[in-house]
């Protein structure tokens, strides 16, 4: 898998970081999942490595299927005392701009 970067990223979709990066802050989180669906997983590490300059928090990402909000990690019970907060990418508003 060839890494992406976070500057590729942002030149595709707007994954609203600055957004995560503020709810991050308000809510002290230290523990986060990241949940991203297929076509993004390639960038998780990218993301990961940007939100972890920007706050606090450490990091999981689940890389098992996402197929939507309703989609919650399998297990995550298991986990849930230890998670702060969890963080999902959807589809439906990350379609790709293509300057024209």
């Amino acid at each position: 898998m060839v890494e992406k970067t976070i500057d590729e990223l942002q030149e595709r979709y707007d994954l609203e970081l600055g957004r995560i990066i503020s709810e991050i802050k308000k809510t002290k989180a230290k523990l986060v999942l990241l949940q991203f669906p297929d076509g993004l997983k390639q960038y998780a590490t990218a993301v990961v490595d940007y939100l972890e300059k920007k706050t606090n928090a450490e990091f999981l990402i689940w890389l098992g299927n996402c197929f939507g909000a309703c989609d919650t990690p399998i297990g995550i019970e298991k986990l849930k005392p230890k998670i702060d907060l969890v963080i999902q990418f959807g589809h439906n508003e990350l379609l790709p701009s293509y300057s024209k």
